[in-house]
């Protein structure tokens, strides 16, 4: 489908060939600033490798951010663990979907979104550092959660996982603004056009059915429905 409308210009450059925007390059933004925001706002990562038996595979996974290391939660008899443990190159995919754009023609639908693709090469951690990756990625979920339980015990430990994936090469890519049209055929149509914006937002806190009478409220939970509210 064309589409034309393009993201914020970024006065810095890619990182490398590989990692350069290729279609409609003008929406390729290479700033940190950008990059980290995008990653940071997402929640869910893709994770693109090739396994040992050759195949492309593609996993998805909780992650956090800190600085320029990206660390991605996996069990310790994952497939992803076992293959990014060996040292192979892998890339990391977030996309956050801001809106679906509606032209009048069906060939001109587009969407609104703001993309990272980092790549790198992954190594387990251990020990103080598998805790601090434990903290940064349940920190990115929700901001003070860790404070408020019990840590990982030594045998929940052995069975969990935890990749580091230096930020070597990374690239945005965001598209912004309404449908592109054909003016002198779609813009006679007597069809609405536009922008239909995607709000990602928390419901309303379901209790455990086994909660315990008292339990008060969880702060970081009321923190974070009043961040949208």
């Amino acid at each position: 489908m064309p589409d034309t409308p393009a993201g914020p210009e970024s006065p810095a450059k890619p990182d490398s060939p590989e990692s350069t925007v290729r279609r409609e390059a003008h929406r390729g933004i290479y700033d940190r600033e950008t990059i980290h925001a995008i990653l940071d706002e997402g929640s869910l990562a893709h994770v693109g490798l090739i396994a040992a038996d050759g195949r492309p595979v593609v996993i998805p996974t909780l992650y956090g951010r800190d600085g320029d290391v990206l660390y991605l939660h996996g069990s310790v008899a994952s497939r992803l663990v076992r293959s990014l443990a060996t040292g192979v190159p892998c890339s990391v995919e977030v996309t956050l979907v801001d809106g679906l754009v509606l032209a009048r023609s069906a060939f001109l639908h587009s969407m609104n979104y703001r993309s990272v693709v980092v790549f790198g090469t992954a190594t387990r951690v251990e020990g103080d550092q598998l805790l601090h990756g434990l903290r940064v990625i349940s920190e990115h979920l929700l901001p003070g959660r860790w404070d408020e339980v019990r840590a990982p015990d030594t045998i929940e430990l052995r069975q969990t996982a935890v990749l580091a994936v230096a930020i070597e090469e990374a690239s945005a890519k965001v598209r912004t603004g309404g449908p592109s049209e054909e003016p002198d055929e779609d813009l006679a149509l007597d069809v609405w056009a536009g922008e239909l914006p995607v709000v990602t937002r928390y419901g309303a806190p379901v209790p455990a059915e086994d909660l315990r009478d008292g339990v008060a409220d969880s702060a970081a939970v009321r923190r974070a429905l009043h961040a949208q509210s």
